[in-house]
């Protein structure tokens, strides 16, 4: 599954591409229908739980819609800072492999 689009406008394109109404969706996830609205718009954050329950109601890899979601957390958080955004990955990148080897040496 190629994700380029934000977590939400990804969820409503699933949803769209079956021809589900918002109510049936969200019924079948346990949440409002102006929850599953406001998750397409991005106005609302899903949790961790309800990124697998998309997952597996659309039958979409859970790894892929939780990386859309963790993308759109960074990306919301360096996009006004464009001259650095990059070099902010970058440096994200390695600081998670360090992060990642401090831990297992715990």
């Amino acid at each position: 599954m190629k994700i380029e689009k934000t977590f939400g406008e990804t969820v409503k394109k699933l949803r769209e591409e079956q021809n589900l109404p918002l109510r049936e969706v969200a019924e079948a996830l346990s949440i409002d229908t102006s929850m599953l609205g406001k998750i397409e718009k991005n106005n609302r954050k899903p949790t961790k739980q309800l990124i697998e329950k998309f997952a597996k109601f659309f039958k979409v890899s859970d790894k892929d819609l939780l990386i859309a979601f963790l993308s759109d957390s960074v990306a919301y958080q360096i996009m006004d800072e464009e001259d650095l955004s990059s070099e902010v990955l970058k440096v994200a990148e390695k600081k998670v492999k360090y992060l990642k080897t401090k831990k297992s040496d715990q």
